[in-house]
């Protein structure tokens, strides 16, 4: 079968390997359309993703949709081969005692795609892969199995607003649009915010954010934001300008949450305003269970499709890579098998 390789940095590959075979663990799923991830497009042009390193040939991608290539007890039912679904892509670690709800930080967890662990947890690009049968999620009747590779990224935003509290009725502003701020733009529309504004250096993924239901955008390489307006701050960009922004943004009493990833080094930023209006600043990592309300979402808001401006099949995966680093004309980027 063909399999994605990133061996090491700047260098990609489709390799043919044996097929997986089930055990009293796992079952084999057929991956369809995987999505393009920052950490995917750091691997291969650094060899690495923050501590992460590669150490042996790693299968990107931890965005997937498979048909299931056997029949397959989920939930205690049996689902029969070719059903479409979606996969959590995690295997949580050590529960610590405090934050027993909280298993997306529980250490010595580990993620499809990563190369956190060796040997490395292998992902989704690949045309068969072993999975547990409790990392399933049976797709929605009619949410096509592109739109269901939008679930983790999607959840992912969904985890950020667990995180801050009911949103109905506030004004809320996404920093960053990339596939992560486009998607949770999208779920806060639906989720009932009184007002739901975008900002970017790009127009490109600012025109995205209109169709998924942004009532404003602001492009912050030319114009300001306005000044303590926003109840909730969602922070996607991981940039320092953009979280000092946020702060300057919110409103007293305000909530940002961080859901981009900042690098591991120091850097300057202007949080003044964290003291004079009270501002609450939480931290947001991966998500937990929202996977489930993620597939709701999708199939109740067609818009969210938007999100995907391309998709290329397995042999042009280089191509894909080439695209999705490109953040001036894509937002997601998906490989199909």
């Amino acid at each position: 079968m063909k399999v994605v390789k990133i061996p090491g940095k700047g260098r990609l590959e489709i390799r043919e390997v044996p097929e997986p075979v089930a055990d009293e663990a796992h079952v084999v799923v057929r991956p369809k359309f995987i999505g393009i991830c920052g950490s995917d497009l750091h691997y291969l042009a650094d060899g690495s993703c923050g501590l992460s390193v590669i150490r042996e040939p790693l299968t990107p991608g931890h965005e997937i949709s498979a048909v299931l290539d056997e029949d397959t007890v989920i939930d205690g039912k049996t689902v029969p081969a070719g059903t479409p679904v979606a996969i959590h892509p995690a295997t949580f670690g050590d529960k610590l005692p405090g934050i027993e709800d909280k298993p997306e930080i529980w250490p010595n967890g580990s993620y499809f795609g990563s190369a956190q662990y060796f040997p490395h947890t292998h992902g989704g690009m690949t045309e068969k892969m072993l999975v547990r049968p409790d990392q399933l999620r049976v797709l929605p009747e009619g949410l096509s199995l592109d739109m269901g590779a939008l679930a983790e990224p999607l959840s992912v935003g969904l985890h950020a607003i667990r995180l801050a509290g009911d949103v109905r009725g506030k004004k809320v502003l996404v920093s960053g649009a990339g596939p992560i701020g486009l998607l949770a733009a999208g779920a806060l529309v639906s989720l009932g915010a009184a007002r739901v504004d975008v900002s970017d250096v790009l127009d490109a993924p600012l025109e995205v954010a209109k169709k998924v239901g942004a009532q404003g955008v602001f492009n912050v390489a030319n114009e300001s934001l306005p000044a303590n307006t926003y109840d909730l701050v969602f922070e996607c960009a991981g940039a320092a300008p953009a979280i000092s922004a946020s702060f300057k943004a919110a409103a007293p009493g305000a909530t940002i949450v961080q859901v981009g990833m900042l690098l591991d080094r120091d850097v300057p930023l202007n949080l003044s305003a964290i003291n004079g209006k009270e501002i609450t600043y939480i931290g947001s990592f991966r998500f937990y269970d929202e996977i489930n309300q993620a597939l709701r979402i999708l199939a109740g808001t067609p818009a969210l499709k938007e999100v995907i401006t391309q998709v290329f099949p397995v042999d042009k995966v280089a191509d894909a890579f080439a695209v999705a680093r490109d953040s001036s004309r894509s937002s997601k980027v998906l490989v199909e098998f």
